[in-house]
């Protein structure tokens, strides 16, 4: 799995023209899901985000967890992540799981985090959407679970 990670201090997903998930202050994760990822890598890679130490304490130092904060989590489907733009000018994705095999993963990513008490709102997987958020920092992190057993 390959998630971008953004802090943010608020973000939404609208689907035509409907918002269909949306957090307050916490993570906005786009999430890619690769050929070879498992149910295991998705709670590993969900244990690992809620864990991160990276929200500021009272002097400003990034020292605190989500769980610690009360971080909400939008977890949004994003295939681009897994594109191959090695040759060529189109991006390829065979390194993509296919649509019937990513979204009950990006779907089990999300209930790991539910099952870790946190709120989690969800993108709608397929769909053209518009994402929006606040950046807080701006911090972001690119997380990879490629060598991850």
């Amino acid at each position: 799995m390959r998630a971008v990670c953004q802090r943010v201090g608020r973000a939404r997903v609208i689907v035509e023209g409907e918002v269909v998930g949306a957090i307050g202050p916490g993570w906005a994760v786009l999430l890619g899901v690769g050929r070879e990822d498992t149910e295991a890598v998705a709670s590993a890679l969900a244990e690992k985000l809620s864990t991160l130490r990276v929200f500021e304490d009272a002097s400003g130092r990034m020292a605190r967890s989500a769980r610690e904060v009360g971080a909400e989590f939008l977890v949004v489907s994003q295939v681009t992540l897994h594109a191959d733009l090695s040759r060529g000018r189109r991006p390829s994705f065979t390194g993509a799981a296919p649509p019937e095999r990513a979204a009950p993963l990006v779907e089990h990513f999300a209930d790991a985090l539910r099952r870790r008490g946190f709120s989690v709102a969800t993108g709608r997987f397929g769909a053209m959407m518009d994402v929006e958020l606040v950046n807080r920092g701006p911090v972001t992190f690119v997380l990879s679970t490629d060598g991850w057993d």
